[in-house]
C-alpha cells in the first residue's frame, strides 16, 4: 500500500495550528462533496480529506503519525506498518467523533482496534456518517452582534428543521459553522456526520458591507454641509455623533474608526454624505432660494 502524506492532502505545512486543518478541511469537504461535486474523483478527494482530517486534528494520532512521517515516508511511496505497530501503540487509538469509508493506509495505523470496542474479524465495521451541507441567511445585525439564534432549515424532503446554532459576532458571508453530529446517520452504528451551515447576510436597508467594513449613507442638508454640523449616525452597535466638516460635498466619506465589524482587527464604519436639497414649498422659500443665487452668482456646480 502507499503511504498517505496528510498534511499534502490538506494542503497545509506539518507545524498547522487546529484552526488552519479545520479551515482546510472545510474547503476541501465543500468543493468535493459528492452531493455536490459529480465530477469523476471528486468523492475520493473527499474522503481523503475526511481521512486526513480524522488523523490530523486527534492529538494522539497526529503526534503517532508524525513520528512515522519523521521516518522519512513520503505520499505515494510504497509503505508497510513498522514491526510490533499493530500489538504496541496503535491499539489504543480511538476513532471518537470519527470513523468513516478509510483507507487501508489508515486501518493498518488506527482501525484495527477502532477505539477499544472489540470489533472482531468479519464483523461489519462503524462508519461514520457523511456531513450535510446547507446554507443559511441572517441579517446584517445578528452577524454583528453573535451570539445563539434559532435557525430553520428544510432538508430534500422538504421537511423542516429547527436547530440552535452559536453566531460567532462579527461572521462573514460564505463562513461555515459545523454542528457535530447533526449530518447523515452513521452505519453499523457509527457516529452520525456533521452539518456545515455556509452563511450568508441578507442586504440591510441602512448598511452596506464591504468586507469587515459597513457603509451607511447620510443625508445632510445643504447648509449642514455648507457651515459643518454635529448630526446624530445609526451604527450597528446604537447611535454616535458625527462632525461633518464645513465646506463638504456630497459622495464625500468619513470613516467611523472601529464602527465596522467586530474581529480581531475590528472594521469601520463609512459614511458617505448624501446632500439632500429641500422643495420650495412657499414665497419666503422661494425668496431666500432666489437670495441664494444672487449671493452665489458666480458659482457653477458644473465646474
Amino acid at each position: 500500500m502507499e503511504f498517505k502524506d496528510y498534511y499534502d492532502i490538506l494542503g497545509v505545512k506539518p507545524e498547522a495550528s487546529e484552526a488552519e486543518i479545520k479551515t482546510a478541511y472545510r474547503k476541501l469537504a465543500r468543493k468535493y462533496h459528492p452531493d455536490k461535486n459529480k465530477e469523476a474523483g471528486a468523492e475520493e478527494k473527499f474522503k481523503a480529506a475526511n481521512e486526513a482530517q480524522e488523523v490530523l486534528l486527534d492529538a494522539e494520532k497526529r503526534r503517532a503519525y508524525d513520528q512515522l512521517r519523521a521516518g522519512g515516508y513520503r505520499g505515494g511511496e510504497q509503505f508497510r506498518p513498522p514491526p510490533g505497530w499493530g500489538q504496541g501503540q496503535g491499539q489504543h487509538f480511538d476513532f471518537g467523533e470519527g470513523g468513516g469509508d478509510f483507507s487501508d493506509f489508515f486501518e493498518s495505523l488506527f482501525g484495527r482496534a477502532a477505539g477499544g470496542h472489540g470489533q472482531q474479524r468479519g464483523q461489519p465495521r462503524a462508519r461514520r456518517g457523511q456531513d450535510v451541507q446547507a446554507r443559511v441567511e441572517i441579517d446584517l445585525q445578528t452577524a454583528f452582534d453573535g451570539g445563539r439564534t434559532r435557525l430553520s432549515l428544510h432538508d430534500g424532503r422538504g421537511e423542516e428543521r429547527v436547530l440552535e446554532v452559536k453566531i460567532p459576532a462579527g461572521i462573514q458571508p460564505g463562513q461555515v459553522i459545523r454542528l457535530v453530529g447533526q449530518g447523515h446517520p452513521g452505519g453499523h452504528g457509527g457516529p452520525k456526520g456533521d452539518l456545515l451551515l455556509e452563511v450568508g447576510i441578507r442586504d440591510d436597508a441602512r448598511f452596506k458591507l464591504e468586507g469587515h467594513n459597513v457603509l451607511h449613507v447620510l443625508p445632510v442638508s445643504p447648509w449642514e454641509a455648507a457651515l459643518g454640523a454635529t448630526v446624530p449616525v445609526p451604527t450597528l452597535a446604537g447611535t454616535v455623533e458625527l462632525r461633518i466638516p464645513a465646506g463638504s460635498q456630497s459622495g464625500r466619506k468619513l470613516r467611523l474608526k472601529g464602527r465596522g465589524m467586530p474581529g480581531t482587527h475590528p472594521g469601520d464604519q463609512l459614511v458617505e454624505l448624501s446632500i439632500r436639497v429641500p422643495a420650495a414649498a412657499s414665497d419666503e422659500q422661494r425668496a431666500a432660494y432666489e437670495a441664494l443665487r444672487v449671493q452665489f452668482a458666480d458659482y457653477d456646480p458644473r465646474h
